[in-house]
């Protein structure tokens, strides 16, 4: 079955990796964690994010932090 364009994941790099070999995802890094969200402010899912579960948890958990550190908005008013 051919795949559609418009569920291609976005293929942006988001997690890191730390000294001790723990994987993080940084919400002051704001670029990447923008291009996770639709242009009305909302996270997109793991189908067009191409990310795993828990890549996926770490990166809403990531946006709400920066979103309440005011480095993202909250809706598409500013986006």
């Amino acid at each position: 079955m051919a795949r559609f364009e418009r569920f291609s994941p976005v293929a942006v790099k988001v997690t890191v990796q730390s000294s001790n070999g723990t994987t993080y995802i940084d919400y002051r890094n704001v670029e990447p964690l923008r291009k996770m969200m639709s242009p009305n402010g909302k996270i997109l899912g793991r189908k067009r994010t191409g990310l795993n579960a828990k890549e996926q948890r770490m990166m809403a958990q990531a946006i709400k932090r920066a979103r309440y550190m005011a480095l993202l908005p909250y809706t598409s008013a500013t986006l």
